[in-house]
């Protein structure tokens, strides 16, 4: 049977869904990138916004013949939305959805083979979504319930993968030539918590980097309140290894705001934290994730926002204009905005970001950075991202997909950097 693989989302759904995609072609089906020719098709949906929920929807939309599977959090929240045709599995069940689909659809076509396990811990990853970077997921659930979000409801609580099956993982992916690694999670700062004695985000950053001959390790998003200080120890220790970037969720640089959303930290804690990160890591990138039109937001609420968020000076930040989502306290809260006045202050809120990330871009001319090249494109030319998740391109026909190797950034080009050929870096 051929399958396609869709994913809308964070890195976790991306990581869930290589995972998905590994598990399909170890029981002798077919991946294929071309949704018209799947026989079937699996949907790992989003709800973290209602334009991520409309997207989802509308991704679940197929050609006659063809079934769809949907799981994800708009699927766990909005079941009824994809209709009575399509099979939807649970967030809670989504290690177990091959064998959930073949009931479902009464075919021995997915018979479970050696290699295939539905605990997580595959034996095998074939890497059949991006052979350059591979997304491993370590954490899933929230313990906490900012007003504003589902992540609560669709997700469960707060639990963490086993640190020994998390490393083996690593170990495969290097082996097979994976160059980087992303450790994926709803609040990867959280692994660890639940469970007296485990080991912390730190201990298994350490343990991952000490263990496998994994070349580069990324984080994905971090929550304020779980960050631990001493882990800014772990950049000067382990170099070029660990990726100098980190994505902190802001959310709002209003305090009043910030507690509105019951976040737990106020801006003095996250300048704070901002100021030990790029004392400890050279040429970090800090990015985050604003709201902007949050309920009741007054005027001087989204200039206190826009003027913190322009004292951090982020490489880059996601925009969102608050969006209620039924179930979440925000959602019944007086005040809220109207949609102009939202749309008002992204547009305001974005310039601010995008005048960031160039300021960010220009700080970096003169640098030397370790790039992981992808995918050569159309007109011969390749690109790539450096640890501080800065985009290069070169027109250099040496380099290949799936190499790191330094260049000097000289010739800022649109929203990233072009290097041509080799005087500008070795390869």
């Amino acid at each position: 049977m051929k399958i396609h693989v869709k994913t809308l989302g964070c890195r976790l759904n991306q990581a869930e869904a290589e995972r998905i995609a590994q598990g399909f072609v170890l029981t002798g089906h077919v991946v294929t990138e071309d949704e018209r020719e799947a026989d079937l098709i699996v949907l790992n949906s989003c709800t973290v916004t209602g334009e991520a929920g409309r997207k989802s929807v509308q991704a679940a939309r197929h050609h006659a013949g063809q079934r769809v599977v949907v799981t994800g959090c708009h699927s766990e929240v909005r079941p009824h939305a994809f209709g009575d045709e399509a099979i939807i599995v649970a967030n809670a069940e989504k290690e177990n959805l091959l064998p959930l689909i073949g009931e479902a659809l009464g075919t021995e076509g997915f018979a479970l083979g050696a290699d295939y396990r539905a605990d997580g811990d595959l034996q095998l990853y074939p890497l059949v979504l991006d052979q350059t970077r591979a997304f491993v997921k370590i954490q899933d659930g929230c313990n906490l319930a900012c007003s504003f979000c589902l992540t609560t409801i669709a997700r469960g609580d707060a639990r963490s993968r086993d640190a020994d099956a998390i490393v083996a993982e690593v170990q495969r992916l290097a082996a097979r030539g994976c160059q980087e690694v992303v450790l994926t999670g709803v609040h990867a700062g959280s692994y660890g918590r639940e469970s007296a004695g485990e080991l912390d985000l730190g201990g298994l950053i350490t343990r991952i980097l000490h263990e496998s001959e994994l070349p580069r390790l990324r984080l994905s998003s971090l929550e304020p309140w779980h960050f631990k200080p001493s882990w800014l120890e772990l950049w000067p220790r382990w170099g070029e290894r660990l990726c100098a970037h980190l994505h902190m969720s802001l959310q709002s640089g209003s305090d009043a705001i910030l507690r509105r959303m019951k976040r737990a930290y106020r801006t003095e804690e996250f300048a704070a934290m901002v100021d030990a990160a790029r004392a400890m890591i050279p040429d970090v990138a800090l990015t985050t994730d604003i709201i902007v039109g949050f309920p009741a937001e007054t005027e001087e609420e989204h200039r206190e926002s826009m003027a913190f968020v322009k004292a951090m000076a982020f490489a880059d930040a996601h925009i969102f204009t608050f969006s209620p989502r039924p179930g979440t306290r925000a959602a019944t809260m007086g005040g809220q905005l109207p949609n102009r006045l939202k749309k008002a202050r992204w547009h305001e809120m974005a310039e601010l970001s995008t005048a960031s990330a160039e300021a960010f871009r220009r700080a970096m001319i003169g640098s030397q950075q370790r790039v992981l090249w992808e995918q050569r494109r159309n007109d011969g030319t390749i690109s790539g991202l450096t640890g501080n998740y800065l985009r290069v391109t070169s027109d250099d026909p040496a380099i290949q997909r799936n190499q790191l190797s330094t260049v000097t950034l000289e010739v800022l080009e649109g929203d990233g950097f072009r290097v041509a050929g080799r005087r500008f870096g070795g390869h």
